[in-house]
């Protein structure tokens, strides 16, 4: 049995139930992306003994000095071998829209999960083409806030102090960004935030928990529901961009921000960015040149308390309030 799912718009079937997503209530006829959990691809073995390239290595390391992260190309880059250090692996058929699964007794499905609905489909929309964020978003009316930033600025954080002010979760940790008439829009995700013990404990107090994702992954999943407008099931016009520096410093803080600067700190953000060819470089380039001339672009950072996030809110949500008078002013006059 295969279940069926709508990620980041792609039509999905997997034969393993999802954690944390509801499959689809209608059966796929034709699926964009096919997931094999518990199964490696034909001749997995004799792959790896082709002489397989390295493409990446992670700079992060373990203790004993080993990337966490390996992407090795095989069959003349048609498939794409990545290895975890915990011994968990994946194989990616780019073109052919499959993607192979196994991993060892240190590891287990949920942490496989983990990585397909992280940085496995991440990777995989930017190969498809598809122009991602290191980011988060949230909606609100059908206009969509992002806020960019690299690992530990709090971007999950803010987005579930928006959602217990009203607002949506479209995305969490990537945002797929289409564009269509010279307009971005962005691709609901997952129904679901990854977030930090004391993050959580923050939020929702000391007595309210959430499950961790796997005995393996601390953070804790809090689940989102559609019913009550915690998330969006569709694509939202992209309204306001906020790039998220690291907290601490001087904060709440919003500020405006040269051009120049911003495409750096963009570009910097984008995700899986060191595996982009420089086909596809230029094109992104090109398209973030795009986004920063059609939608308002501002620096925040968060204090480095957690329980401050709300100064930080309040000025977001000024922002935004202003942003949508303002466009809406010429209509009135």
């Amino acid at each position: 049995m295969d279940f069926p799912y709508i990620i980041f718009g792609l039509r999905v079937s997997s034969n393993f139930a999802l954690p944390g997503i509801e499959a689809s209530p209608e059966q796929l006829t034709d699926a964009d992306l096919r997931l094999h959990f518990g199964a490696a691809p034909p001749a997995a073995s004799q792959l790896a003994e082709r002489g397989a390239e390295l493409m990446f290595a992670s700079d992060i390391q373990t203790e004993t000095g080993e990337p966490v992260q390996r992407i090795w190309k095989t069959q003349n880059g048609a498939l794409l071998r990545i290895d975890y250090e915990d011994g968990t692996q994946f194989w990616v058929d780019v073109k052919g829209g499959e993607v192979w699964s196994r991993w060892t007794e240190n590891s287990s499905f949920e942490d496989a999960a983990s990585y397909m609905l992280g940085p496995i489909l991440g990777y995989l929309l930017r190969w498809r083409g598809v122009a991602c964020l290191h980011a988060s978003a949230v909606q609100q009316a059908g206009r969509a806030a992002v806020f960019v930033g690299p690992a530990g600025a709090g971007k999950s954080t803010l987005a579930a102090a928006l959602v217990l002010r009203g607002y949506a979760v479209l995305s969490d940790d990537i945002v797929a960004l289409a564009e269509r008439d010279g307009a971005f829009y962005v691709a609901p995700a997952y129904p679901y935030l990854s977030l930090w013990p004391e993050s959580v404990e923050a939020l929702y107090g000391a007595e309210r928990d959430f499950a961790a994702f796997s005995p393996n992954f601390p953070k804790r999943m809090v689940r989102l529901r559609a019913s009550e407008r915690q998330f969006a099931e569709q694509p939202a016009l992209l309204e306001s961009l906020f790039l998220l520096h690291e907290r601490g410093g001087d904060a709440p803080l919003l500020e405006s921000i040269a051009t120049r600067e911003a495409m750096i700190w963009l570009v910097a953000n984008t995700y899986g960015n060191l595996l982009l060819d420089d086909e596809l470089r230029g094109r992104e380039f090109a398209l973030l040149g795009r986004l920063l001339g059609s939608v308002p672009v501002r620096r925040v950072r968060a204090h480095e308390d957690i329980s401050r996030i709300g100064a930080l809110c309040d000025l977001i949500e000024a922002e935004v309030a202003t942003g949508r008078a303002t466009a809406r002013a010429p209509a009135n006059l």
